[in-house]
């Protein structure tokens, strides 16, 4: 969408310069507000024309059963989609009797524009009604970050070429029509009126609705209210029934004369508490927002972004869309996660249903690390809502006869929702994908009643899960067989290196912290054997290798495979999940997305510099990228092995993945862990960011090795490190470390101590990077990011 000429390139906002119902959906994706808690698509105000309509609260879903063939024992009884609750958004417009609708009468003007600095997307239109007569609207509006519940619109129109009789009806609108669900007609169903009336409410400007779900048993309340300002003669009135509330508003208007109106929301849901404490509890905060004031929200909401920005900005020189692509990605991950408090975050956060609004393990390894590093106040509830799903995966262990615990695959409340149990029950790296988070934030922020308390059960638990799942085999070598790595064209191999490599780090985390926390390990039972085993485990674990072609095993006889035909394989024929059966898949040579080479990134220190460069090279020839999870892993290590140009070709694709809707599917959600990525393939890549490990090989200081390709002159960024701003200057020949706040930090430049206090920055030279043949992609999978968009010779 970038490159569609509707659409500017702009280093702080998202600006749309006219209206197109041809990407209307995708628009309403980028175009979402939230703040992790309440989430609006960006549709248009008056409702219609759009895509798919949508407000969510984190963690609303309701439940349908799961279809199944055959039935198994293990298999998850039903799936949970998160639903479309009551939309307070809505304000219709009607002039002269004529409903306004972009499909109808004349367009002369439409603008969009979503600030990043401000949190507000405001809206510009004329339009010209069926009858003639020419009007503007202008709109403003934001969903709250100091304001949990609440979301705010300003709403205005004033005729331009004669007098106009104006109607605005401003509702709260539940069970909305939705575009019609292809696929599992249980989805459909449990999406399509999810939600059954309790009470409805309208009086003066105030409007309130509350439903339950009937399968999931959760309430859901919403509340408005409304500033007036028209001419002498206005008029309002409230009605309500049980799926809308509406306060309708009428003016006789002469030209330029404004009709405008203030609309607060408030949102609450809760699965125990009772009817009327939920009604209290969305008029009350609907009544702060009304006391704070538009102007006030707005001033609370630039605040909270200046303290966000001040230290998360990334500066990007040489390439304007990949510098505004930055700031709109380090935003929605925001969105995605600031006030989610204890919610999980969903693969979509609020901006869709793709996926059924689940959450998966993208939100530790790829989604986290950017908030430890630039938003660290919200990985703690983010982990602590995991430590809350502690007792399902408990018993989702003993089901499948192991200890510990096994965290989900896909949930939105903790249940495991998959019903292909070879991509689901057996993808145990999630318990690992959750150690490391855990084990990062505490590295970065030095959080000691997290690490006692929410950090250790969450260690003990999935450390317990490996030793269960694992085994010694008779010369003691420690095995995990039967498990599906981050490869989704892969499943139920022996010792997937990814898994194995984090089972490692997640083992000797667990036994140090039982060492460290001796009150804390006795009350959840760890002993000095049970920690024993542990390393022992680690010690042995068994890292697959082929030394006939001196590279790592994405699992242990992978490379023994035959290699996909790539050369015979059509390009409409991707993904290939789509056009070929699992069963061939999961016999070839062929990768959907990064895996050993997501291990390289995850744990650089298993690997040596030349391991790292043969086994890019002989992967970077088999993965497919079907994921939008690959690109910015890919883009990595091509840095770290010297392939800037490559590295910067993939950090566009990761970057426009839903700027230029690169998987055709932007319509249904925004790609928050690819965005995350964006910020991962420059700091992690260009920047070289990376844990190094203490002697009890936990991460123990930060470390750069920064290089720019020679499309970029400059990247500058700031990182998040136990109370320090510690920024990162990055210029072809040579980087600045600066410290904006706190006290000095040392951290390593290319394996090499540095200090910095905060009046002596430090300058340091940027080494060229190695010279190696370059990697050669699978034909027709060369990356889509701006590096490559010249080049059109397929390899």
């Amino acid at each position: 969408m970038i490159t569609h000429p509707s659409y500017t390139v702009e280093p702080w906002s998202l600006r749309e310069t006219e209206l197109n119902l041809d990407v209307l959906a995708q628009s309403e994706s980028v175009f979402a507000l939230s703040n992790g808690h309440v989430g609006w698509r960006g549709n248009l105000d008056e409702g219609e024309p759009h895509g798919l309509p949508g407000a969510y609260l984190n963690g609303v879903h309701e439940r349908h059963p799961l279809p199944y063939a055959e039935a198994g024992y293990g298999y998850p009884e039903s799936g949970q989609t998160a639903i479309n609750v009551t939309d307070g958004k809505v304000i219709r417009l009607l002039v002269d009797d004529h409903p306004y609708d972009m499909r109808y009468g004349r367009v002369l003007s439409h603008e969009r524009v979503l600030d990043f600095r401000t949190g507000v997307l405001s809206r510009t239109a004329r339009w010209t009604s069926p009858g003639g007569r020419t009007v503007r609207i202008t709109s403003q509006r934001l969903v709250s970050f100091t304001q949990r519940a609440v979301a705010a619109v300003v709403y205005e129109v004033e005729p331009e070429d004669g007098p106009a009789s104006i109607a605005i009806q401003s509702e709260l609108v539940a069970n909305e029509q939705l575009p019609h669900v292809e696929g599992d007609p249980r989805v459909a169903a449990a999406t399509g009126s999810p939600l059954t009336a309790e009470e409805h409410y309208a009086e003066e400007t105030r409007l309130r609705l509350m439903h339950h779900t009937e399968r999931s048993g959760l309430r859901v309340g919403a509340a408005a209210d409304h500033l007036v300002e028209g001419p002498d003669g206005t008029r309002w009135s409230a009605q309500c029934e049980p799926d809308v509330s509406r306060l309708t508003v009428t003016a006789d208007l002469a030209p330029g004369q404004p009709l405008r109106l203030v609309k607060f929301v408030a949102y609450g849901w809760s699965g125990e508490r009772s009817l009327p404490s939920m009604h209290d509890q969305v008029d009350g905060a609907v009544a702060v927002a009304v006391s704070t004031g538009w102007d006030g929200l707005v001033a609370e909401q630039r605040a909270y972004l200046d303290r966000f920005w001040a230290g998360a900005d990334v500066e990007v020189e040489g390439d304007a869309q990949i510098q505004q692509a930055v700031r709109f990605a380090l935003f929605h991950v925001l969105q995605a996660a600031a006030r989610g408090e204890n919610r999980a975050i969903a693969a979509k956060g609020l901006t869709g249903t793709g996926y059924d609004g689940h959450s998966f393990w993208d939100t530790e390894s790829y989604v986290m690390p950017v908030l430890t590093f630039t938003a660290p106040e919200t990985v703690a509830p983010a982990l602590c809502w995991r430590h809350s799903t502690l007792p399902a995966a408990r018993e989702r262990a003993r089901q499948l006869g192991l200890q510990g615990a096994v965290f989900p695959w896909r949930t939105i409340d903790g249940a495991e929702c998959s019903a292909y149990w070879p991509a689901g029950t057996a993808a145990f790296h999630i318990n690992a994908d959750i150690a490391l988070a855990t084990i990062r934030y505490i590295a970065a922020t030095g959080d000691g009643d997290f690490e006692r308390g929410v950090g250790f059960d969450l260690l003990v638990d999935t450390a317990r899960l490996w030793r269960s799942v694992g085994h010694h085999d008779p010369e003691g070598v420690f095995h995990i067989d039967g498990v599906t790595g981050p490869d989704e064209y892969s499943a139920i191999a022996r010792d997937n290196l990814y898994t194995n490599l984090m089972a490692r780090q997640n083992l000797l985390a667990a036994a140090d912290m039982a060492t460290r926390h001796p009150e804390r390990a006795d009350e959840l039972g760890v002993d000095d054997e049970e920690a024993a085993a542990w390393r022992d485990a680690a010690a042995r674990m068994a890292i697959p290798y082929n030394e006939t072609l001196g590279v790592h095993e994405q699992s242990a006889g992978f490379t023994h495979f035959q290699r996909w035909d790539f050369e015979s394989t059509p390009p409409e024929n991707y993904p290939l999940l789509l056009n070929y059966p699992y069963f061939d898949l999961y016999r070839k040579q062929v990768v959907k997305q990064a895996d050993l080479v997501l291990a390289m990134m995850e744990c650089p220190y298993a690997f040596t510099e030349e391991e790292k460069a043969r086994n890019f090279a002989y992967y970077e020839a088999l993965t497919v990228r079907d994921s939008s999870l690959s690109a910015c892993c890919q883009a990595v290590l091509a840095a770290e092995t010297g392939h800037l140009r490559l590295a910067y070709a993939y950090l566009g694709e990761a970057a426009l993945m839903d700027l230029d809707d690169l998987e055709h599917n932007t319509r249904d959600g925004l790609h928050i862990a690819s965005l995350a990525g964006t910020w991962i393939a420059l700091v992690g890549g260009f920047g070289g960011l990376r844990w190094h490990l203490g002697e009890d090989e936990r991460p123990d200081v930060l470390g750069f090795a920064p290089r720019l390709p020679e499309a970029l002159s400059r990247v500058r960024f700031t990182v998040q490190l136990r109370g320090r701003r510690l920024t990162v200057d990055i210029a072809p020949t040579r980087v600045r470390y600066r410290l904006a706040e706190g006290d000095p930090v040392t951290f390593l430049h290319y394996g090499d101590p540095v200090t910095v206090s905060a009046d002596v920055p430090q300058d340091r030279p940027v080494p060229p990077p190695p010279v190696r043949p370059e990697p050669q992609q699978p034909r027709g999978r060369r990356p889509q990011g701006p590096a490559e968009q010249d080049e059109t010779s397929e390899r």
